[in-house]
């Protein structure tokens, strides 16, 4: 199996077709800049890696979420790993959910890959502090979301 370098894998140029919001080539960048495409087995080792951190996890995630916000669930106090046999789980119980609900064309790969290049756009030509401020703007401070809790 190859790895990948570690120098190479800080830095990922992406070229994706503004029309299909497809990635057409992926490739990492060298010290030096210098650009060497991913063979297949290295994009297969990467796509292993980050397995558990995919759009489709994210929206799992919002689903379960609001399935506990409309339950009155609570957010668990700690944020613990979850297992691979609890994201497991968790997928073949949401699944079907999912499918069955207006949240299906969410993780449709073309609403998928829109969205990802929406928000590359967006946060390149974001400044970080914006992006950053924006990220927590409309989020109750802790006091305010305890004094609603009691």
């Amino acid at each position: 199996m190859a790895e990948i370098a570690p120098s190479a894998a800080k830095l990922f140029a992406f070229t994706i077709d503004a029309n299909t919001a497809r990635i057409v080539k992926l490739e990492t960048l060298d010290a030096s800049g210098s650009r060497h495409e991913l063979s297949e087995e290295e994009k297969a080792s990467l796509a292993r890696e980050e397995s558990a951190n995919g759009l489709e996890d994210v929206v799992e995630r919002a689903f379960e979420a609001g399935i506990a916000c409309v339950l009155g669930g609570e957010e668990p106090q700690e944020k613990t790993e979850e297992s691979a046999e609890d994201a497991e789980l968790r997928h073949m119980l949401l699944t079907p959910l999912i499918e069955h609900s207006p949240a299906k064309r969410l993780i449709e790969r073309e609403a998928l890959t829109r969205a990802i290049l929406g928000t590359l756009i967006q946060h390149a030509t974001k400044p970080a502090a914006d992006a950053e401020s924006s990220s927590t703007a409309g989020l109750p401070s802790d006091r305010a979301a305890s004094a609603r809790a009691n």
